[in-house]
């Protein structure tokens, strides 16, 4: 990082000028926001089998994972068996999920699914401070069904209920998954960005390598795991 790593000083109307004209371009990304949006609202659906999940009270149909919520946001958690610690980008994007109590009004649930067994996915759910709840596919095509198999990547899906039947609507994976958190979001507004390699900086701007930066799985169960209550 540069001592210089600065951006330049302007007077007042000069900044207010450049500011407008980014909002111009912030403003026209909103209304693409709002039209990928509408578009995703208009897409077809795909008819789920009836899968059982396991969750902790014990197996669980699909159906039942609503809790009588008519959608369902599911995040496909990364699950290493026999990893003490779990994916650090899943455990980092999760922990932030802790007051959702307003997708109520909207008929609607987020839950974490993991190919993990059970009874491993809620001991580490709890180490780690998680208040979502868990289920596990590990007797389950399911993960690999909605594009997380066992040892590979991250997604999050959409289900929407009619009675007993499950239908898929929407799936990403990858960066796709920001929109979802604010974590980026604050950090894409700081002068230094997310201080990494790939990002488009100035000169002398601090820059490191990709996801270097985040926050370990061990300093999550630090900063909100039962030993800090």
């Amino acid at each position: 990082m540069s001592a210089n790593a600065l951006p330049p000083v302007v007077d007042a109307e000069t900044w207010q000028r450049q500011l407008e004209a980014l909002r111009a371009r912030e403003k026209a990304a909103t209304r693409e926001l709002d039209a990928i949006a509408a578009q995703r609202r208009r897409l077809p659906m795909v008819r789920m089998p009836d899968y059982t999940l396991e969750g902790e009270e014990g197996p669980v149909r699909l159906a039942d994972v609503f809790e009588g919520k008519r959608q369902l946001i599911v995040y496909n958690h990364m699950w290493f068996q026999g990893k003490e610690w779990q994916c650090p980008g899943c455990t980092g994007f999760t922990s932030q999920f802790t007051r959702l109590e307003f997708l109520n009004l909207y008929d609607a649930r987020f839950v974490v699914v993991t190919q993990g067994p059970i009874d491993e996915a809620l001991a580490y759910k709890r180490r780690v401070g998680n208040t979502m709840a868990w289920y596990s596919t590990a007797n389950s095509p399911f993960g690999t069904d909605v594009g997380a198999p066992p040892g590979e990547g991250f997604a999050v899906n959409v289900f929407l209920r009619d009675g007993d039947t499950v239908y898929r609507t929407w799936h990403t994976n990858g960066r796709g998954t920001e929109q979802l958190s604010h974590f980026f979001a604050l950090i894409d507004l700081l002068p230094y960005g997310r201080q990494e390699e790939w990002q488009d900086s100035p000169d002398g701007w601090p820059q490191f390598p990709t996801y270097s930066r985040g926050t370990s799985s061990q300093e999550i169960a630090a900063l909100y795991g039962p030993d800090t209550a």
